[in-house]
């Protein structure tokens, strides 16, 4: 068989995805590598135990499953390395404490992920390290925000449940003046819509929960980083005894096969559905990067080869008085979509965010935020459930 690099040097991402990842003559033929459950690893005698000079020592520092999906993950992202830990939320706190040490200070965007906000809040913060929020939408004027201490900017493109847009190759560009490692929540694209070290980021951060599992039944998250960040970040891994679990990798693996056609059966179908809510009265507006209308589309449209099936609409109503028993009508009426945190998976959801956390980028005033994942179904089916939850609204 030719070598892989080789034969998919250039190929199309479904081809791609197909093939990264596995090596089936290396397992007697099979197509998915096996699944190696395993705390101790045997040494053939003492020098090689010593030195450990071989390439599995114990269960923490990886398997063969474990090591297919990050070779797989390095290959979509670009990477020079890159750690399985067990959750999205794990993905965002381990590099921040590799690369982040008491009396330094962080610059996190203020529409990130509410659980990294109180992280960077309560644990951050208890370790010594000052934590400062910024505009979204600030691009290279981050610049001024940037201290002799500061070592880290955190962002997120889009921005959690209200999808703000951020220029991610101007904040690098300005980060890196000053030698700050740059870090970045990418799950909502993933690596086949915005490959964020192409644009500067030092690492790019994954809830392999969502679009690369695919199918709601597993978390875990992943961090890749470039050449220059790389051993830090490997070496905080092992020091903190985090890891991913071989049967967890081997269901993302799994998932990752047909990521790309899921991902373009969301884009259409969200995007339908997006333009649908645009043009109705009850709705005040709808926060998708993909529409002409959002105040970050040009940004969207210059870096991202993409958008996924979550994004957010203001329910219109008369003051905020109204804003909860609005929200939970509609909610409550829904059927098809199904009321729950988390996303990626193949079935639809709905959830009203809460904005209380942010101190720059503030809630919309017209109304709630309800945030929609578009999952498998049938754009037809999902606005018929959409129309049952503004009836009840109305109603209200």
């Amino acid at each position: 068989m030719k070598n892989k690099e080789t034969y998919l040097t250039g190929a199309g991402d479904n081809t791609r995805l197909a093939h990264l990842g596995h090596d089936p003559m290396s397992y007697h033929g099979f197509v998915n590598p096996p699944v190696v459950h395993g705390s101790t690893v045997l040494f053939p005698d003492c020098k090689t135990m010593e030195s450990r000079d071989q390439k599995y020592t114990y269960g923490t520092r990886g398997t063969p499953t474990t090591d297919a999906l990050c070779d797989a993950l390095n290959a979509l992202e670009g990477s020079a390395g890159t750690v399985l830990v067990p959750s999205g939320l794990a993905a965002i706190s381990v590099p921040f404490l590799a690369y982040l040490s008491s009396g330094d200070h962080a610059l996190i965007v203020d529409s990130v992920y509410a659980p990294c906000r109180h992280f960077c809040d309560t644990m951050l913060t208890r370790m010594g390290v000052e934590i400062e929020y910024y505009d979204p939408a600030i691009g290279s004027g981050i610049e001024s925000l940037i201290r002799p201490n500061t070592r880290l900017v955190h962002t997120e493109a889009p921005g959690s449940n209200t999808m703000e847009m951020q220029d991610i190759r101007a904040i690098a560009d300005a980060a890196h003046r000053h030698d700050c490692v740059v870090t970045i929540d990418n799950t909502w694209a993933t690596p086949l819509y915005f490959r964020a070290l192409d644009f500067g980021a030092d690492v790019t951060i994954h809830a392999t929960t969502k679009y690369p599992s695919g199918h709601s039944d597993i978390v875990m998250g992943s961090v890749s980083a470039n050449e220059k960040h790389w051993p830090r970040l490997h070496e905080a891994t092992i020091t903190l005894g985090i890891c991913g679990a071989p049967d967890d990798a081997y269901q993302i693996l799994r998932g990752l096969r047909t990521m790309g056609v899921r991902l373009a059966h969301h884009q259409k179908s969200a995007l339908a559905i997006a333009q649908w809510l645009e043009a109705r009265d009850d709705v005040a507006r709808v926060l998708h990067p993909a529409l002409e209308s959002f105040p970050g589309h040009a940004l969207w449209k210059r870096d991202f080869k993409g958008s996924s099936g979550v994004f957010s609409f203001v329910l219109k109503a008369d003051g905020p008085e109204h804003f909860r028993a609005k929200s939970h009508a509609f909610l409550d009426a829904l059927s098809i979509f199904g009321l729950g945190y988390s996303w990626g998976g193949y079935e639809s959801l709905a959830v009203k965010v809460n904005l209380g956390d942010r101190t720059i980028a503030k809630a919309p005033s017209e109304g709630p935020v309800i945030r929609l994942q578009i999952g498998l179904e049938d754009v037809v089916d999902l606005q018929k459930d959409l129309e049952a939850g503004f009836a009840a609204a109305a109603a209200v």
